[in-house]
This record gives C-alpha cells, structure tokens and sequence, in this order.
C-alpha cells in the first residue's frame, strides 16, 4: 500500500526531515505527501509536498490515465533550475490549482538529469510547437504517452507576469477539449509524435565531412563573434555558443590569427565577468546580459567541467598563466564543495538561495552589498577590492553588486598608488576572508546525486589537469571519481546512470557510456596505467552491441534494451551537454589510434558520414562533433617516451616539452623499463621494440607507424613535433 510505503519512508527519513513546502501543520510536518516522497532524485524530492498528487514516470501514471479516461499533465525540470522553483511557487504549491489537476489529470514529474530520454522527446515536442525550448518543460499527454501540447513556465493566472491566458484556464482549457474533441487531440497526438521522430532521427549521409565543412562554419562565427564582449553577440550569453577549443585547434591548423584572438578574448572575458564566481571559483551557467556580468546564478558540473578543460587547452595554445589560473580555482572549487565522501562529483548547486529575512531570492549567496564589503575588509582592503570588483555606487543585480574585473590589475593598481603585487596580495587575502564570510551564509541547495555522464566530464577535466599542471593530486582526484563509477555504477557489465543515497538507478545512456571513455582514455594517457585503457574498450563494446546503429552509423541514446518510448533519439546536435555521438566517434578515433584495430576506424568513419547531412547544413549546432572531424582530418603524433629501469623521472623533460604544447590529437605512452609491459603491448602492439637506448631516456615520435630517429634529448624532441599538418 501506497501510504505504508510513505510512512516507512518517513521512519527512513528520521526526525531530522524537513518537508520543502508552504503547507505545514502546526508540528512541522507536511500537510500533503505524494509518491514523490518514495524517490531518491533531489528534484523529485523538492515536489514531494506539494498538494498536486504527483506520480514519477512509470507503468502507474499511465495505467492510471487509461483507466480513469484522464491526459497525463508532464513536468520536467531539474533541482538547480530558478524557474521551476517560479512555477513550483505559483502554480504547484497552490491548493486550487492542484485541486484542479488532480481531479482531471495523471501528474507526472521528471528530473531530466536522470531521464533525458524524455527529456529529448518531449523536449522536441515543445520546441515542434513553440519554435523554443526550456525548463520547466509542461507537456500533455495522451494516456500512450504522445504529446497533443506543449510549452515551457507558465504563470499562474491570467495577467500575471503579462501573461494573457495563466495556466489554471490552460488546465481548464485542455482537459475540455480532451473530451470534447478526441478524435482531434488523438490526430494531433498521431501528428506530433511522427515529427519528433523525425527531429530525433533525421536522415543520415553517405559522405565522409572534409576540411570545407571547418572552414564554413568558422566563417560562421566570425560573423556571429561579438568583437566588444567575446562569444557570440546578443543575449543571453552561453560558453558553448562559442567553441573555443575548435577555435584552438583551426587556428593551429589553418594558421588564422583572428580566430585565435576570437577565442583568447572569450575566455578572458568570461572569466572577468560576473558569470565567473570571483571568490569560491567556478562558473555559473550563463550570462543573461551581453558583456557576462549578470549570471544565471545555478552552477552545472558539466560546465564546470567543459569550461576547465577550455581554460587548459587555452593555456597550452598560448601560454597564458592566467588562464591556467582559472582552471586550478575550478577544480578548486569542485574539489572544495562538488566532491562527495567517497570521491564520485555532485551535480550542481542551487541558482536560489535563503536571504537574511528567510526569502528565498536568485543570486544572494553570491552577490554583495558595499557595506557588507567594507564590514569585512575593512578601509583601505575594501578599498581596493571594490576598485578591482567595479563594485560602484549603483548596484548591478537586485539591489547588490555582482563581483567582476574588468579592468586588468596593473590598470586598478596604478589608480590607487600600489604596485601590482600589493594589490594581487590585498585581492588573495580578501578573497579568503570574503570566501569565509560567505560561508557564514545558508548556501544554496546542493543537487548531491552522482551522475555517471557529468563525472565522466569531470574525471577528464581532472586528470588533463593532473598531466598539464604536472599535478599528481589531480590525477588522484580523477582516479577516486572513476573507481567510484566503476565499483558503485555497474551491475552485470552495464553502466546506470545515476547514484543517489547509496542506490544507482535507471540503465545509463549513450552520453554516459561516451563521457567516461573519454575520461578513462585521459585517466590512461596521464597515468599510463592500463587498467583505465582497458576499462575504455569494455565500455565501447557495450556501446557496439546495444547502443550503436549497425546500418546507418553512429549511436541512439538508449539501449537495444531499454523502455519502450515513442520514440529512440539518435544524438547530433550539442545543447547543454555535447551531443554524446560526438565523444563517441573521437573515442573510437583515439582507440584506433592507440590499438591500430581498423575497426575502430570503421565505426568512426561510419558515424561521420551518417551525421554528413547535417554538419553540411548546420555546422555550428556540431561544435563537439567538429573536432572529431578535425581529429580524423589530422595525422595524429604517436608518442612513445622509455624510461630505463630505475630511472621513474627520466620522463620529465619530455614530458614538460609536452605539457607547454597544444597539440590535441596525439597518442601519448609512457613507458618504465623493469615494469610489466605484456599487457599493454597485447593493446597497442606499435610499442613492440620501443627501448631505451644507451640507458638513457629516449623518445619516439612517429605517425601511423613512420617513427622520427629516436632521441634522448628533449629539444631534438620539441623539434620532431613541431610538423603540423595544414588543413
């Protein structure tokens, strides 16, 4: 019975619980609970107690719909998301509007972070109606799960926020003509589902993509490139918008220094802006104006993820320290406040947080009052830090001001009288003491669960950094996160997708699958343990056998065997995570390159030509699958760098040649003399009579098997590497 099963949880929960909900009896406890409270995912969790008798998506909601002759109401949104707090507030938590859809309506909550199947289907739904997209996503819904309607936050009433029609006279409006017009919901249902088969699956190509497509699409973004601010111009202001890591590596190819620049000045100027977390590192999701001052305030792992690995490659591509810089306050801030007990990384924290007065309000944790500044810093410290932080007489955001820099230091110290390393110290001591004060306050909610896709992003920010840094405690981190993943995430040789509580749930996806090969593969190039390699290919055979499209190329999202929906996306454009099919197919580029099996190439090869059609019209939606075309474009350095036994830092020098390079599509192994190598040799036979020569340490360079002379001098080295192959 439904209510044993809540009053179990609720002896589970302890006494420490607290129900997230307006509708408190005079002890504290919730005047209204529905199955939601039997869930383990923090956003379906947020919904638990409310007065709408929410249902999770499952066989229930829609015998239920079936059976009582009812269209099921969809919500999806996740735990981080401002507006679906908005609406939660206004329409979810009210009593006559829940009263409302629980008596003619199946409700039924997502978490996209943990469902993006039904995210994706219903998603193009909306998108199919509305030409737009976004979260909190409602949709309705036939009893056989096809959507008839569809749109995104909707105020309450009418006139409220502007609003013509609210969405109580919307409920009111459908469920009428769901009865009344059948026949037309049950066409209109028919119709819909046939065009997100479409958008989802769209047709594939025959031709392998060349260079013409990479040269287009940065023709592209030199008209969309926003000279002033960096990124693309206009508002709001996503990172993504801008691939700056293609931007990188065609300027290492094609030799265009404006695109080089384009990218230099997006990642400076994102990180002075607001969108950046100035005291506790990290960004925020995106800017909502044009110059990154004023953020979306909720922090996404995956960002965070993404945006280090940009910051690194950044580094290598000019040597900026700066950059770097940045990246290190990142995995600062992930190792700090993202890191769980055991090691795997949390999903995100809150765009909302609790104000003084115990108002909930977006921004407030992060933002700052001058007073508050002079309180803590005191006179000439605070001085100067809201010299440097542009925190002016007029405040930016809600009657606060964002932390930004927009000035360079040098700039800002010679205004007040001091050199540049006085104000760098006055700035780096003030930032700790701001940091603690900020603590003081109730941060916002924390979205602990374990996403198997997100770590894996996050292991590759980890251990590139570990390599690039020549930092060995981030290499660590990396390794803690993936045994999590490997240890708590698989059962019967199957990835799951989210862990939570100590219980993982729901089969993983393809992105899952592709973001912790990826990472694996970094794990391996960094540590040149070969345990992660072969944990790499494990996954990729599971991607081959269940998830790949033997006749047309490329991946679905979901397994051969996974629930029945309406229908099976197969990736290709980037949104707010990159399009999963575009790891995938650098994956399989980089184990072709490692283990020479031709196979890998063949898939690969494959998958490109299946998404030709589209990077042939749209480009720019491809960013990510964009450099792995530029990957198969290349002939990628192997290199093999042999330390004689007993000699474990012999590599270095090399190894720092490397590090200061930007040269993205090369192999890398590092081998010790005196270690077992028989493994790792039945892998990648192109190591067989690799050997240190005259007990010196001595480095391969070779490509598809041509090897340069063997060199134990690590400026013949940085010679041999210097080829880069034009585009």
């Amino acid at each position: 019975m439904l209510t044993d099963q809540i009053a179990e949880m609720k002896k589970n929960r302890g006494p420490g619980y607290k129900p997230r909900t307006r509708h408190l009896r005079p002890d504290g406890t919730a005047q209204y609970t529905n199955r939601l409270f039997l869930e383990s995912s923090p956003y379906l969790l947020q919904h638990a107690h409310n007065p709408v008798d929410w249902y999770p998506w499952g066989d229930e909601a829609f015998e239920a719909a079936e059976n009582l002759d009812r269209p099921i109401f969809l919500s999806v949104g996740y735990s981080t998301c401002h507006w679906c707090h908005v609406m939660e507030e206004e329409s979810f938590e009210d009593e006559k509007i829940a009263k409302f859809i629980n008596e003619n309506y199946i409700a039924v909550k997502v978490d996209r972070e943990e469902r993006p199947d039904i995210d994706a289907i219903y998603m193009a739904a909306v998108q199919a109606l509305t030409g737009r997209g976004g979260w909190p996503m409602t949709v309705w819904l036939t009893p056989d799960k096809k959507p008839f309607y569809g749109g995104t936050y909707f105020p309450a009433r009418d006139g409220d926020r502007g609003a013509v029609t609210g969405f109580l006279t919307l409920l009111e409006k459908i469920a009428e003509t769901y009865h009344q017009e059948k026949r037309l919901v049950s066409s209109r249902g028919e119709q819909l589902t046939d065009i997100v088969k479409g958008m989802l699956n769209p047709d594939h190509g025959i031709d392998l993509p060349g260079a013409d497509v990479l040269h287009r699409v940065m023709e592209e973004y030199q008209q969309l490139y926003d000279p002033v601010h960096g990124g693309i111009k206009g508002a709001p202001k996503f990172p993504s918008s801008l691939p700056v890591r293609l931007l990188f590596r065609y300027h290492r190819r094609a030799g265009d220094d404006e695109v080089l620049k384009m990218a230099v000045k997006t990642l400076a100027m994102m990180a002075s802006g607001g969108m950046y977390d100035h005291i506790g590192g990290g960004f925020h999701r995106y800017a909502t104006d044009e110059s990154w001052l004023v953020p979306h305030f909720e922090k996404m792992l995956y960002d965070n993820a993404l945006l280090a690995i940009a910051y690194l490659e950044g580094y290598q591509a000019t040597g900026h320290h700066a950059f770097a810089q940045t990246a290190k306050e990142i995995l600062k801030y992930v190792t700090v406040e993202m890191t769980s007990p055991e090691g795997a990384f949390f999903s995100a924290t809150d765009a909302d947080s609790m104000t003084l007065s115990g108002e909930q309000e977006e921004g407030w944790f992060f933002t700052w009052t001058a007073e508050e500044l002079n309180d803590v810093l005191g006179g000439d410290r605070a001085r100067a830090v809201k010299a440097y932080y542009s925190v002016g007489d007029i405040p930016d955001f809600e009657g606060r001001h964002i932390l930004h820099a927009p000035k360079p230091v040098k700039d800002v110290a010679h205004k007040l009288n001091l050199s540049e390393n006085e104000l760098k110290k006055i700035l780096d001591e003030s930032k700790k003491h701001l940091y603690k004060e900020r603590n003081r306050r109730q941060p916002p909610l924390r979205d602990e669960k374990i996403l198997t896709s997100w770590n894996g992003l996050m292991i590759s920010a980890f251990a590139r950094a570990g390599f690039i840094i020549d930092n060995k405690a981030y290499v660590v981190t990396a390794e803690r996160a993936a045994r999590f993943i490997l240890d708590k995430m698989i059962l019967d040789g199957r990835l799951f997708r989210s862990y939570k509580d100590g219980h993982m749930r729901y089969n993983a996806y393809l992105d899952d699958y592709a973001f912790l090969i990826t990472g694996l593969l970094d794990l391996f190039e960094s540590t040149g343990n070969p345990a992660w390699l072969k944990h790499a290919i494990a996954l990729d055979q599971i991607l081959k056998d269940h998830y790949e499209d033997r006749v047309n190329g490329g991946f679905f999202m979901t397994s051969n065997d996974h629930e029945r929906l309406i229908a099976r996306e197969k990736p290709s454009y980037d949104g707010a995570l990159p399009s999963g099919n575009s790891y995938a197919v650098s994956n399989l580029l980089r184990l072709y390159g490692l283990t020479t099996d031709d196979t890998y190439r063949k898939r690969a090869e494959s998958a490109l030509k299946s998404f030709s059609n589209i990077l042939g019209e749209n480009p720019a939606a491809m960013a990510e699958m964009l450099l792995a075309v530029e990957t198969y474009l290349d002939i990628p350095f192997e290199i093999v760098i042999v330390s004689p036994k007993g000699r474990t830092k012999g590599a270095q020098p090399f190894l720092d040649v490397l590090r200061k390079r930007f040269i993205p599509n090369r192999q890398l192994i590092v081998v010790y003399e005196g270690d077992e190598n028989d493994s790792l040799l039945q892998i990648i036979p192109w190591l067989k009579e690799k050997e240190a020569i005259g007990k010196k340490t001595t480095a391969f360079v070779c490509e598809r098997g041509m090897c340069n002379i063997p060199v134990s001098d690590p400026e013949i080295f940085k010679r041999q590497l210097g080829d880069v192959k034009k585009l």
